[in-house]
This record gives structure tokens, sequence and C-alpha cells, in this order.
């Protein structure tokens, strides 16, 4: 995928998270590219996976 952004004057005043997930990329500022990885090294049978509790929304 190719994404070409251009901001010009770009400020930031103030950034809230209320949360991340396991694969996020919070980026502010300039990069000529972004490469992603991923490694997993627990054992299938070790690995429990229950369930998604959703993020509140404060909108």
């Amino acid at each position: 995928m190719d994404l070409y952004v251009e901001n010009k004057c770009l400020q930031v005043g103030s950034i809230y998270i209320i949360g991340v997930s396991s694969s996020s990329t919070f980026l502010i500022g300039d990069t000529d590219s972004i490469s992603a990885a991923s490694v997993f090294d627990t054992p299938p049978e070790s690995v429990i996976i229950g369930p998604l509790v959703p993020l509140a929304s404060e909108r």
C-alpha cells in the first residue's frame, strides 16, 4: 500500500488515548517508511483467548 499525505502546517495541541491494541501504531511527525513485523513465541497450547471487552466511548 502506498500512502502520501501532505500536512503542511500541522500542530498537535493535546492527545487523549483511552486504549491501545496489541498491534498499534501511534505516530505524530514525519516518517519515510513504516515496516510491520510480528513474532509469536508462545506455544499454541498455552494461549488463552478470553472475551473481548469494548472500550468506553467518551464522545
